[in-house]
């Protein structure tokens, strides 16, 4: 099959102007093009089945473009999403009419705001969307609100509870949304409650909503107030839990945690706890489970100061020894991750109540950390 003579020469006389990306409405049977003065379109006659015809129509764009019709080696989608197009091949890749080269180009390190406009005019897709908003020069750019709004629009369609997370983490990136949008999404987290992770991810430290410090909390930061200026990591966590955001943020993990969808936002909320408890210590068993955990962080307020974490730990507890459990909690969370839950998820794919019953040997332990740091224990 070839391309009827009308359309090979509009199709040419398109390609000799100066292009900034193509996109083929299949099931309309034209080809879009963006050029500076604007747009441009070619309405095809296909001479024969649709797909064979578009597949002609991709060579002659790829032949002018890239110099051969091989056109976008599609088999490397895992390749390309993964960041490893070429930088300097982003512009022609949004010549070629191809999705699967838009998403090389969005997925691309070299990611400028130029090309994200013309990325996003060629393929207007949510995960697209969020793909560029991990770039700061599309976050800071002329593009970063108006493909915040589209996805905070799409929000009520999106089905995948982890793109919903990092739909929210995304666009709750400074100068992006209106603050009466971001209290939009607060309320609506009461309904979907995996949108208070995306919330952890991407403002610890600035939630909705504070709470009041702990009761404790000014004594505290009096006390270790030498020992946070000079950088004490397990210091700094300690003042921050106890104070009104993290007071808040502690209560925002436990809505969190009270009824996870699926395993996908479990994951997404152990790593979440992870990051914000990182500080405090840095080295994890990958292959411990909660109870160890808890032991070992128990373990550690006795270990004689021989490194930085534990130096760290005796400074605090020598001055504020009643404060042990404190140091534990934070310690234990600080070791949570996916791995906790690999062994129960690999021989399960439950959802819903039935999933949350069987992760209660992880979710108990944490909570108990978190009621401890939330002073809804005794020591």
């Amino acid at each position: 099959m070839e391309l009827s003579a009308e359309d090979a020469l509009r199709l040419n006389v398109l390609l000799a102007n100066e292009l900034e990306a193509v996109r083929i409405d299949e099931s309309r049977m034209v080809v879009y093009a963006l050029s500076p003065e604007g747009e441009a379109s070619v309405r095809l006659n296909p001479q024969g089945r649709d797909d064979q015809y578009l597949k002609k129509v991709r060579e002659l764009l790829s032949s002018q473009v890239l110099g051969s019709p091989g056109g976008y080696p599609v088999f490397l989608r895992r390749w390309t999403r993964m960041g490893q197009a070429r930088d300097d091949s982003l512009e022609q890749l949004l010549l070629l009419g191809e999705p699967e080269a838009v998403v090389a180009v969005v997925h691309a390190n070299g990611l400028t705001d130029e090309i994200a406009r013309r990325a996003w005019w060629a393929m207007p897709v949510a995960d697209n969307a969020r793909r560029m908003l991990e770039h700061e020069c599309v976050v800071n750019g002329m593009l970063g609100q108006e493909l915040a709004e589209f996805l905070v629009d799409y929000l009520p369609f999106e089905t995948e509870h982890k793109a919903m997370i990092e739909t929210i983490r995304l666009v709750l990136q400074p100068g992006l949304i209106s603050d009466e949008l971001r209290e939009k999404l607060w309320r609506s987290a009461k309904r979907k409650n995996s949108y208070y992770i995306g919330f952890m991810d991407a403002c610890p430290d600035n939630l909705p909503e504070p709470s009041m410090p702990r009761s404790d909390w000014q004594q505290v930061s009096d006390t270790l107030s030498s020992l946070v200026e000079s950088g004490n990591a397990v210091a700094e966590q300690l003042c921050r839990c106890l104070s009104a955001q993290g007071q808040t943020f502690l209560a925002t993990a436990e809505a969190a945690m009270a009824k996870p969808t699926n395993q996908d936002v479990v994951v997404e909320f152990l790593k979440s706890i992870q990051r914000y408890f990182s500080s405090v210590c840095p080295h994890t068993d990958s292959a411990a489970d909660m109870e160890t955990i808890v032991s070992d962080a128990e373990a550690l307020l006795d270990v004689p100061p021989v490194c930085p974490t534990t130096r760290a730990v005796y400074d605090v507890l020598q001055e504020l020894p009643g404060h042990s459990a404190d140091v534990r909690a934070m310690m234990a969370l600080g070791w949570v991750g996916e791995p906790l839950v690999n062994p129960i998820f690999s021989h399960t794919d439950s959802i819903g109540s039935v999933m949350r019953k069987k992760i209660v040997p992880v979710t108990g332990p944490i909570q108990q950390q978190f009621s401890q740091l939330r002073g809804k224990v005794n020591s």
